[in-house]
């Protein structure tokens, strides 16, 4: 039977599209469409048609009840977050279920432990394994989802080429001969692999038995084998159908033939599935199919029999609206030309000249800054608000520029969550746990413990009002060099301290509970390392009225952290035993892979997407933010396992493959009623590079005669450059600061006198307004420090000693400097710095003093003395200090 496939056109709503073919298709009966299975790529375009189902029957028969919607299921996407596979059979229940992430990615590591130690080298430590193990499970993935086989390892690396990569071969020759044992007494298997099983057994089951009902794929451009086995199977099916999106088929059998060979081409994986159709690009019809004859109500008759729709009357909105479609379609035309193969680009010279019109809705900004651009994408997300009804969406890839957006419509109260999501280590419980495991890891180092105690979440089971104002105290009390290790080092910090303050450090004592002990041992199993910092987190997160676990854990960033946390502990039970501090490295590593996604959006008509969330959907606006070399399309990945050479010869695809799919994601976004083209000159003060589709679209342009057409909205621009401009600008006048006479000092000492005519303001600020600058916080043993200590000692011996010299005077110097510095010499930092430099100056000096004594009577120290001036203001006072006076 001959395939049916179908597309819909990039200028065309795709759900919207399809959810009106599904209503034409079952007619009159809506029970007809609770018997029609559709199958798209991702969860989040499930979503999308369930919401766009209503709006459009509505559109149609205002009058019409609410629908029951046809079965729709996620069959799986090029991105392993978005897979979904099929549940509730007999059959399915016989494949194994997937692996925990975390469990896979700490087996993987202590393979790639093993594997280090049996090296001449130096071994490998966890965090390292952990980073390998990361980058295995993903080729794995990769070579589950494409049909590899790790047999063939062996054959990737001749003798001829480089000894690492050799060691590269060894390494990976540790998945064939391992992993699948490791597997098999798991009873679990690689999701991907899963996936391509279960796909593979609803394959068999409807070639044994097809659906009585029909079966629609939509949405889906292939690039995963199994998937593509599938989508021939249902396009052959008598009740089967696949929907292309955005399928170009105006090109020639020429031109398929160079994008077939072109993978940065958005149209490079469609190719691949219309070969394994047997179809070309022109036997591909339109989604919806067309007739004159309405469909039976309650007949289903095979898809490659379906009827035509009827013609309907149009009114002049809908003639509107077609006109509408031609100039869209004609932009759609324009950017495939430029996303044409770099091959087939001397056809540009051959291109017509086209009317103004076909730009129309469109618009361009090249933006100074990142920040500049954050401002001028949240003013269009912002106006769009001001037409009734109308959606707007930003698209992009950087994660950091929707960030910016996002802050910037807040400016409006405007709330909108990124639902690419964040990784989990960027929320503030996975924040939090890697705070409190860094305060511990450093033994109380004053930044990591500040940065902890800090935290919104950190409370330590008093009211969060008293726990900040402790921790600013404490701060105060630590500023200088840092204290000695740990809370014993902390606790004679604060020996002359308050009471309460001292309390407060044996109540973070008893927060942090055994793991500052754990993380100092030699050897320690990873589950009870694992256990204490959980703990941990608890008990410095919970408040006088409210447990840990109920505020660390809670909203969806406390659910995965929660969940992740769970699978950690399970994970670990049987993992090699390693010294403690090495744990920090490895839950660094293993917290950076999860993804907090938010569960519901925040606005109901604006919204943040990522490149994967984005496909399918098309709202009135779409900004394509971030348009630069690397972020859009993005840098083709590092592989630190394969060269290119050996990805082909291993049988998966080239990092090229992920331009390709951002490319298809380009051209279906461009299609939107209106665009909006963004990109920042510079990056954190790097010129970029203009993204190489923007490139294209720009010769393009000058190909047709529309060469500077596209251009940015001025109205837009004018408010981005005055949004944070002041209504007046009033400059204040410098500062003159003239207290009255009686507020001024009537005593000053000589070396103020000096910095009063430097700097008078410091006087000012000093005796008026009495501020005193802090000491930096864990700062470097300061000289001003050092050299009070060493003037106190010195003073202290000549007082000892103001005639003659001891008998060992060097050691009674040494004695006086250990009495005077104190508790200071516990701060690791004036032990280091300070104390070596004082002996150094106390040998100098008793030379010194052996030499110059016996011609001396006696020597005085620290010699105070005054002189008061009469002046108009009444007496003033100078008053100086003499170090020793002989």
């Amino acid at each position: 039977m001959k395939p049916k496939v179908y597309t819909i056109s990039a200028h065309r709503p795709f759900l919207a599209t399809l959810a009106a073919g599904l209503l034409d298709l079952v007619g009159a009966d809506p029970i007809q469409l609770p018997r029609v299975t559709v199958l798209l790529p991702t969860r989040r375009a499930v979503r999308s048609l369930r919401e766009v189902f209503l709006p459009v029957a509505s559109g149609r028969e205002p009058s019409r009840k609410p629908l029951l919607l046809p079965r729709m299921r996620a069959i799986g996407d090029l991105d392993a977050d978005e897979i979904w596979v099929f549940d509730g059979s007999d059959e399915d229940l016989m494949v194994p279920p997937p692996i925990s992430e975390v469990r896979r990615r700490l087996l993987l590591t202590r393979l790639v432990l093993r594997w280090g130690e049996r090296r001449d080298e130096l071994p490998l430590l966890p965090g390292q394994a952990a980073t390998l193990a990361a980058s295995l499970a993903r080729l794995l993935d990769r070579a589950a989802t494409e049909g590899a086989s790790f047999g063939r390892i062996a054959e990737l690396v001749p003798e001829g080429l480089a000894a690492h990569w050799h060691v590269v071969c060894r390494l990976l020759e540790i998945l064939p001969q391992h992993w699948p044992r490791i597997l098999a007494e798991e009873g679990a298997l690689d999701a991907a692999t899963r996936r391509n099983r279960l796909l593979e057994r609803q394959a068999a089951i409807w070639c044994r038995s097809p659906p009585r009902h029909p079966v629609i794929a939509a949405g889906l451009i292939g690039g995963i084998p199994a998937v593509a086995e599938l989508l021939s199977l249902i396009a052959r099916l008598e009740q089967g159908a696949v929907i292309l999106p955005g399928l170009d088929r105006s090109r020639d059998d020429a031109e398929w033939s160079a994008i077939e060979e072109d993978e940065t081409h958005p149209q490079h994986l469609m190719a691949g599935l219309l070969r394994a159709f047997d179809l070309s690009a022109a036997e591909v019809g339109e989604w919806p199919p067309s007739s004159q004859d309405p469909i039976p109500a309650r007949n289903f008759e095979s898809l490659s029999d379906l009827p035509l729709f009827a013609a309907r009357s149009r009114t002049a909105e809908q003639s509107h609206e077609r006109d509408r479609e031609g100039a869209r379609s004609r932009r759609v035309r324009l950017v495939a030309e430029a996303l044409r193969p770099a091959a087939t680009t001397d056809a540009w010279r051959r291109l017509p000249a086209q009317p103004a019109a076909t730009l129309d809705g469109m618009s361009r900004y090249d933006c100074a800054s990142a920040q500049e651009e954050a401002v001028i994408i949240a003013l269009l997300l912002r106006r769009k608000l001001e037409t009734p009804g109308a959606t707007a969406a930003l698209i992009t890839p950087d994660r950091e520029l929707a960030r910016r957006v996002a802050a910037e419509l807040r400016r409006w109260d405007i709330d909108i969550d990124d639902s690419a999501g964040s990784p989990l280590n960027r929320t503030p419980p996975g924040v939090f746990l890697r705070l409190v495991l860094e305060m511990a890891a450093s033994q109380l180092a004053p930044v990591p413990l500040l940065a902890a105690l800090k935290h919104p979440l950190a409370s330590g089971g008093l009211a969060p009002a008293v726990f900040r104002n402790l921790a600013r105290r404490l701060e105060m009390a630590i500023l200088g060099p840092r204290p000695a290790p740990g809370f014993v080092g902390l606790k004679a910090a604060l020996r002359g301290e308050s009471v309460e303050l001292r309390r407060f450090a044996e109540r973070l004592e008893t927060c942090l509970g055994p793991l500052p002990q754990l993380l100092l041992a030699d050897a320690v199993p990873l589950s009870r390392v694992v256990a204490a910092h959980i703990e941990a987190a608890e008990r410095l997160a919970a408040t006088a009225t409210e447990r840990g676990r109920e505020r660390l854990w809670q909203e969806a960033a406390g659910e995965v952290a929660a969940r992740f946390c769970h699978e950690l502990i399970e994970a670990a039970c049987n993992f090699p035993l390693q010294p403690g501090n090495h744990y920090p490295a490895l839950f660094e590593s293993l917290a950076a892979s999860p993804v907090v996604r938010p569960v519901f959006g925040r606005h109901p008509r604006l919204a943040i997407w990522g490149l994967v969330e984005a496909r399918l959907q098309q709202p009135d606006l779409v900004v394509l933010g971030g348009l630069n070399e690397g972020s859009w399309p993005p840098s083709p990945e590092h592989d630190p396992w394969m060269s290119r050479q050996m990805r082909r010869a291993f049988g998966i695809a080239v990092p090229e493959r992920t331009i390709g799919i951002a490319a298809h994601d380009f051209a279906q976004a461009l299609a939107a009623p209106e665009v909006a083209l963004t990109r920042a000159a510079r990056s954190e003060g790097a010129p970029t590079v203009p993204s190489r589709w923007l490139l294209r679209l720009d010769a393009v342009l000058r190909a047709v005669g529309l060469d500077g057409a596209l251009k940015p909205d001025d109205t837009v621009r004018r408010a981005a450059e005055q949004i944070d401009r002041a209504d007046e600008y009033r400059p204040l006048a410098a500062p003159e600061p003239r207290p009255p006479l009686a507020a001024r000092p009537r005593q000053l000492s000589v070396t103020q006198i000096e910095t009063w005519l430097r700097d008078p303001y410091a006087i000012y600020a000093r005796h008026i307004l009495g501020l005193k600058a802090l000491d930096e916080l864990d700062a470097d043993p300061g000289r001003a420090e050092l050299g009070t200590i060493i003037h106190r000692t010195l003073d202290a011996f000549c007082r000892c000693f103001p005639q003659s010299l001891p008998v060992d005077p060097e050691a009674e110097l040494l004695r006086i400097g250990q009495e005077q510095f104190g508790p200071t010499l516990s701060r690791p930092g004036a032990w280091a710095f300070w104390w070596p430099r004082f002996v150094r100056i106390a040998r100098w000096l008793i030379d010194l003093e052996r030499v110059r004594r016996p011609s001396i009577i006696e020597s005085l120290s620290e010699c105070e003395g005054k002189w008061t001036l009469d002046t108009r203001g009444g007496p003033f006072t100078i008053t100086g200090r003499a170090d020793r006076i002989d």
